[in-house]
């Protein structure tokens, strides 16, 4: 696979640009409610969520020891990041191979 290949099923599809809006959303109310409440609580467990099965998978491989607490923000984000461009990846790969284009070797029926 070529960059243009991934950056095109990574960003310029409809299900991964909708999945991509949804978690950018929750990401810019989580950071509202981090600057602007006095106690945001919970708040980015949201974004979190949207990246959920592959989060849940990296959380539990790099794993916390007992006694550290919680990992440091920037490792937060930069998982969270890593993995959501991961699922809008498998996404775009899904979309695409659903409508046939991911087909090696064989050229492009031509249309019209």
């Amino acid at each position: 696979m070529t960059a243009r290949t991934l950056v095109r099923l990574t960003f310029a599809n409809p299900a991964s640009l909708i999945y991509l809006g949804l978690v950018g959303v929750a990401v810019a109310f989580a950071t509202a409610v981090t600057l602007f409440a006095q106690d945001p609580g919970f708040v980015w467990v949201l974004p979190a969520l949207c990246a959920f099965p592959l989060f849940l998978l990296v959380g539990l491989a790099h794993g916390t020891a007992p006694g550290d607490g919680q990992p440091a923000a920037w490792l937060f984000i930069t998982e969270l990041v890593l993995c959501v461009l991961a699922q809008s990846l498998v996404l775009g790969t899904i979309v695409e191979a659903s409508r046939g284009r991911l087909r090696r070797g064989n050229p492009r029926s031509p249309t019209g």
